[in-house]
């Protein structure tokens, strides 16, 4: 937890794990504690799980606080771990944020309330409830609303930025790039702003993000860390190569629905036991398959 009294630290690649399943459906424990000691070695300025790429609908409280556990012991301070803990529910959340804050995470990454579509004076409420309730946990905003049906509008991150110490920062899923502008525009360039679209983490820096949390970096973590590196040193152009050299595995991501594709990838390359995926997500398919490989060649320079 080293970097939890200063979140400014959390920056670059955080790598949002997915998390692995044996082929019967259970978490699998030394899959996982593999891919955490490979993402360490190949470069990633951070750690993730329980996002959108881990699964976290799919899985009991439970389960999620055991994987959060883990990676927190083989993350061991080395880089900050940045997990999320939020749900559809506000007393799961509260459980999960503080087995994360026990566990050792430098910040929690807690999702919109996904279903309800709240108003934005409800998630000004549902935000104020977390922040008061862990005073000394860094808090980011996890905004998505392709996957939650609801949207952070600049004016309410300003406020809750505005009126929690904690809420530092906002991992911005969005298509709509005038949107990461308004919110910086309006909150401050201290505000910590991550970008969760692959393909947009360049132009956020450009504005004053911090990083990226990108699913791609479940298969070629080294060159996502490479890129953020590049362009805080000033080496535009390599920035760029590598932004564009990570296309084919941008789009392998989303062949079907994510996480199915990486998962499948990753057992491939051995470096998961499974490429289960739970219900209702279902396994890659025969043609998902041979466009998943074609794209792997095409990006094999960066694997």
């Amino acid at each position: 937890m080293k970097f939890r009294t200063d979140p400014a630290r959390i920056r670059g690649s955080i790598a949002p794990v997915v998390t692995p399943f044996t082929a019967d459906g259970a978490v699998d424990i030394e899959s996982l504690r593999g891919l955490i000691r490979w993402q360490l070695e190949q470069g990633s300025h951070g750690i993730s799980i329980g996002g959108s790429t881990g699964e976290p609908a799919a899985q009991t409280a439970a389960e999620r606080i055991a994987a959060i556990r883990i990676t927190a012991e083989e993350v061991a301070d080395a880089v900050p771990f940045l997990p999320g803990t939020g749900s559809a529910k506000l007393d799961e959340t509260l459980e999960i944020t503080a087995a994360a804050r026990e566990a050792g995470a430098d910040a929690a990454l807690v999702i919109t309330p996904y279903y309800a579509r709240p108003t934005q004076d409800g998630l000004v409420h549902w935000y104020s409830t977390v922040a008061g309730e862990f005073p000394d946990l860094p808090i980011v905003v996890y905004n998505v609303p392709s996957r939650t049906a609801v949207d952070i509008a600049p004016e309410t991150m300003a406020r809750l930025f505005r009126e929690h110490d904690n809420i530092v920062g906002i991992k911005e899923t969005t298509k709509d790039f005038e949107h990461f502008s308004r919110v910086l525009q309006l909150c401050g360039r201290d505000l910590l702003v991550w970008s969760g679209i692959e393909l947009l983490g360049i132009p956020l820096l450009a504005l004053g993000g911090v990083g990226f949390i990108s699913a791609v970096a479940n298969l070629a973590p080294a060159a996502v860390a490479r890129m953020y590196e590049a362009w805080e040193a000033g080496d535009h152009e390599q920035a760029r190569e590598l932004h564009y050299a990570l296309h084919p595995l941008v789009d392998l991501l989303f062949v079907e629905t994510n996480p199915a594709p990486a998962k499948w990838a990753l057992h491939q390359q051995g470096r998961i036991s499974s490429s289960h995926v739970r219900e209702p997500l279902l396994p890659l398919t025969a043609a998902g398959q041979e466009r998943v490989r074609a794209l792997l060649e095409q990006g094999s320079a960066l694997l």
